[in-house]
C-alpha cells in the first residue's frame, strides 16, 4: 500500500476484554489518516482524461446513508445512547489520549500542529481516529503483514465491533469507544477500511480508473466521512451535509492518488501497481515499464495526466475546507496544501517517481502553515461551485 499507520505491536488476534489494556509502539509515517476534509475554485475540462466521477458509483458506496445515520445521530438530543460508554477511568483515558497525541506528534507532525486549534475534546478525538486508521493500516503494511490472513481482519473487525459496543481491547482501543461515545460516529466508514485492507491481500492490479477509485475510497475517503461529525460543520453553512461529506471524501480520493504516485518505484519494488492498466495502455506502457524504472518520454505524458486527475479531485475538495467549524479548517487546509506541492515535487523531479521518491521539505511545510492557517479563515461560501455525485 501507499502510506502506513504504523502500529508495530498490534495484536489483533487477542482477545478481546474488558480488563486488559495493552501498550503499544509506533514508528512510520502516514498519510492516509491525514485526510480530513476540503470542492472547485473553478471547473475544467478534463473529459479527454477521464478525470470526471459521474460514472463512480457513488450509490454502491452506500455513502449517502452514512451521512444520513451520522447527520441524525448529531440532531438527535440522545445520541450518546447509540454507543454505550466505555465507563473508562478518567485518568486511565487521560494517558491512552496522551499517547494518541505523541503518535500523532511524531508520525503526522504538520497535521498534529494543525490540530492545536480545535477544542480540547474535538482534538482529542481526531488522534484517536488517526491511531486506529494507522494500526489499521499497519496491519497490511507493517513488519508483521507477511503473517496476514482473512482471519486476521476478521478479528480485527469484530475488535473494531466490541469499541462500537463500549468494550476496548487495549488503551488505545479505549480512546476511540470514548470517542464513539461523544460524537456520532457510523461504523460503517471504519469497516469499509478494513475492507480495503483486504483487497490488498488479493488484489495488486487495477483494470481502470473505476476500480482504482473504490481502493481509494476504502483506504483513505473513509478517513473524511469519520472525521467530519468530529471537526463539525459551520453553523453559517447554507451548503448540504451530503455536498460537504462528499467534499471530505474526495480531499481522501485525491490524498490517496497523490500517495500511489509518490510511491511507485516502491511498490514496484513489491510487485504492486496501483495504476489504472487501461490508462497504461493508452500511453503504450505496460508493467514491464514501470519494474524496468526507465522514465520515457510516454511515461512523462502519462503521469501528466494521472497528477491532473488528483489536482482534480483537490479542487473538488477545496471548497468544502471553509464549510467546517472554523477550529478545525487548519489541519485540512495544511493537509490539502502539503498534498498539492507532493505532486509539484513530482513534476520538478521530472516525473521521475520511478528512482525517485517526492517529498516536501520542512521548510517548505512550515512556510504552508501560515498561508494555510490565512485560507482556513475564509468565510463559507453560500452556494456551491459544482454538482456533487
Amino acid at each position: 500500500m501507499n502510506a502506513a499507520f504504523s502500529s508495530a505491536a498490534v495484536n489483533p488476534n487477542s482477545t478481546p476484554t474488558n480488563s486488559v489494556f495493552l501498550p503499544h509502539k509506533y514508528s512510520k509515517t502516514s498519510a492516509r489518516a491525514e485526510a480530513g476534509i476540503s470542492v472547485p475554485r473553478k471547473r475544467r475540462d478534463f473529459s479527454q482524461t477521464q478525470l470526471s466521477v459521474h460514472g463512480i458509483p457513488c450509490t454502491h458506496l452506500l455513502v449517502h446513508e452514512i451521512v444520513q445515520r451520522q447527520s441524525q445521530k448529531n440532531n438527535s438530543s440522545t445520541s450518546l445512547d447509540a454507543c454505550p460508554n466505555p465507563s473508562s477511568h478518567p485518568m486511565f483515558l487521560e494517558e491512552a489520549y496522551e499517547r494518541c497525541k505523541d503518535i500523532c506528534a511524531e508520525n503526522a507532525k504538520t497535521f498534529y500542529l494543525g490540530t492545536q486549534l480545535m477544542t480540547e475534546e474535538r482534538k482529542k478525538a481526531i488522534w484517536a481516529i488517526y491511531v486506529w486508521c494507522r494500526r489499521t493500516d499497519e496491519l497490511v503494511d507493517g513488519p508483521n503483514a507477511v503473517h496476514l490472513t482473512s482471519a486476521v481482519l476478521d478479528r480485527w473487525e469484530e475488535r473494531l465491533e466490541n469499541i462500537f459496543n463500549g468494550r476496548p481491547y487495549d488503551m488505545l482501543d479505549a480512546t476511540l469507544a470514548d470517542t464513539v461515545h461523544k460524537f456520532p460516529l457510523d461504523i460503517k466508514p471504519f469497516k469499509d477500511m478494513i475492507e480495503g485492507m483486504r483487497m490488498d491481500t488479493r488484489k495488486n492490479r487495477y483494470a481502470n480508473f473505476q476500480e482504482l477509485y473504490l481502493y481509494c475510497y476504502y483506504v483513505a475517503g473513509t478517513v473524511g466521512l469519520m472525521s467530519v461529525p468530529v471537526m463539525g460543520i459551520a453553523p453559517e453553512s447554507s451548503l448540504s451535509a451530503q455536498t460537504i461529506y462528499n467534499a471530505a471524501l474526495y480531499l481522501g480520493i485525491g490524498n490517496q492518488l497523490t500517495n500511489i504516485l509518490r510511491d511507485v518505484g516502491e511498490d514496484a519494488s513489491r510487485g504492486r501497481v496501483y495504476l489504472p492498466q487501461d490508462e497504461l495502455e493508452k500511453f503504450g506502457l505496460c508493467d514491464k515499464d514501470v519494474f524496468s524504472r526507465k522514465v520515457t518520454e510516454g511515461w512523462r505524458e502519462f503521469m501528466k495526466e494521472q497528477i491532473r486527475r488528483a489536482r482534480f479531485f483537490f479542487d473538488l475538495a477545496e471548497e468544502g475546507a471553509n464549510q467546517l467549524h472554523k477550529a478545525s479548517r487548519w489541519p485540512v487546509w495544511s493537509s490539502l496544501m502539503l498534498y498539492r506541492m507532493i505532486l509539484d515535487s513530482i513534476e520538478k523531479n521530472d516525473y521521475d517517481n520511478l528512482t525517485k521518491r517526492a517529498y516536501v521539505g520542512r521548510t517548505k511545510k512550515l512556510m504552508a502553515l501560515p498561508v494555510a492557517y490565512a485560507k482556513a479563515l475564509s468565510s463559507p461560501r453560500t452556494t456551491p461551485p459544482w454538482q456533487s455525485c
